[in-house]
Parts: structure tokens; sequence; C-alpha cells
């Protein structure tokens, strides 16, 4: 398929009328990943560590979802709502992407429901 959403029973569900991934031909554009449990529905507990280890355990399943690797990833936007939780993400997002890390903005926003971090991503396949 050069084109679609991508779809899989592991991926986390969508929390709202948007596909999770769409593939156009070489390309997968992730929607962004919140930090939120796909098997409870909630951000896990822990506070901000917790809750954007959880948003890159999202972002790879559908990654992977889509056929590809984290490796694979050329740019992300890592959404955040505090500024202060910079330092944070910036550690988990070197464990994730530890060899040739990806294009990256971080603008500092209003999420929705009280959320701290979102992920979204474009992949390279070709």
């Amino acid at each position: 398929m050069d084109f679609g959403p991508i779809q899989s029973p592991d991926m986390p569900v969508a929390i709202g009328p948007y596909s999770q991934a769409v593939r156009a031909r070489d390309f997968v554009f992730v929607s962004g990943q919140p930090g939120i449990d796909p098997s409870t529905g909630e951000v896990p507990p822990g506070g901000f560590e917790s809750e954007a280890r959880q948003a890159f355990v999202n972002l790879r399943s559908v990654v992977e979802a889509a056929g590809a690797s984290m490796q694979r990833v050329v740019r992300t936007t890592v959404f955040l709502a505090n500024a202060d939780d910079f330092p944070a993400m910036n550690q988990l997002f070197a464990e994730y992407f530890a060899a040739a890390p990806p294009a990256r903005a971080t603008p500092i926003v209003s999420l929705p429901r009280g959320l701290r971090i979102s992920i979204d991503a474009t992949v390279f396949l070709g």
C-alpha cells in the first residue's frame, strides 16, 4: 500500500478523530503520541518521566506497526507543557534515539487533558 492509514491492534488507541499514522509512499507520518498507557487509558503514575517514557513507548509501537524501527525516524516534534521538563525529556530522547538521532523541534505548548508531553514523527521507509 502506497497511501493510507496504518492500523494495528498493537497501537495505542487514538484519543480523537484522526489516524495514528498515515503512509504516503516512502514516508509514514505519525500523529502526536501522548504518555497515556493504552491498557488503562490513563497517564501512568510517577510524574513526568513515567508519562514521557510511555509517550516514547507509544511512538515506538506505532512506528513498528508501520513496519519500521525507531532508527528510521527522521524528524520528531516533542510537545512539552512545561519547559522545566526539557532535561528529563532530553535524557529519554537520547535513550530512544541512541545512534543518529532525528531532527527535532521542541515547542512548549498547552496540551489537552492535562498532558505534559506528546511526540509526533516522520519515518522514512525507503
